[in-house]
């Protein structure tokens, strides 16, 4: 059975969400990968305001392909998430708690999520199609000159993720070699 969660999240919910825990997001979520990273956190550092709510928010790595005709979103499926790692404390710092994307994340990001309760979600590569399914609405907000790396406000119903990385320092990937070792 999913939990079903509803953007944007706060420490409460964060705190119920486990490693391996399946989750279903609806609401808003946002759009960003290594270009439109760097520019948030410069946008940061130089005191500028963000192009969104950055309080609670949860950040999809993704960079989906051209809507066909009548489509809402081409494919959209995550990115590798580590390419991300150097702009997630001071996303977080600012009220980011969560992340969509795939592969493990470093152990900084990991400390991360537990000093700024965040989580990381996995979204399943290779299903772009079907994720894209789920979003609802699409649009650019930050960055159009990034092309398919701009920021995008999507609305989504049921996404499905599952928990990776929670706050309590719990690692899904460390946690199932584990497992499959001892078995």
């Amino acid at each position: 059975m999913s939990i079903k969660i509803e953007t944007p999240i706060n420490d409460q919910k964060v705190k119920l969400l486990k490693i391996g825990d399946t989750v279903e997001i609806s609401g808003y979520i946002y759009t960003a990968r290594d270009s439109a990273h760097k520019n948030l956190v410069d946008l940061l550092k130089n005191g500028e305001d963000l192009p969104f709510d950055i309080k609670g928010s949860i950040i999809y790595y993704v960079g989906p392909s051209p809507a066909k005709p009548g489509q809402v979103i081409g494919a959209a499926g995550p990115t590798t998430s580590y390419r991300m790692d150097p702009y997630v404390e001071d996303l977080m710092k600012v009220g980011m708690k969560g992340m969509i994307g795939k592969g493990s994340r470093s152990e900084n990001v990991i400390n991360c999520l537990q000093k700024y309760t965040g989580v990381y979600f996995g979204a399943t590569g290779g299903a772009a199609a079907l994720i894209s399914k789920k979003i609802i609405e699409a649009e650019v907000i930050a960055f159009p000159e990034l092309g398919p790396e701009a920021i995008r406000r999507l609305k989504v119903k049921d996404l499905p993720v599952v928990v990776i990385n929670d706050c309590y320092g719990n690692d899904l990937y460390v946690e199932g070699k584990k497992k499959w070792a001892k078995e």
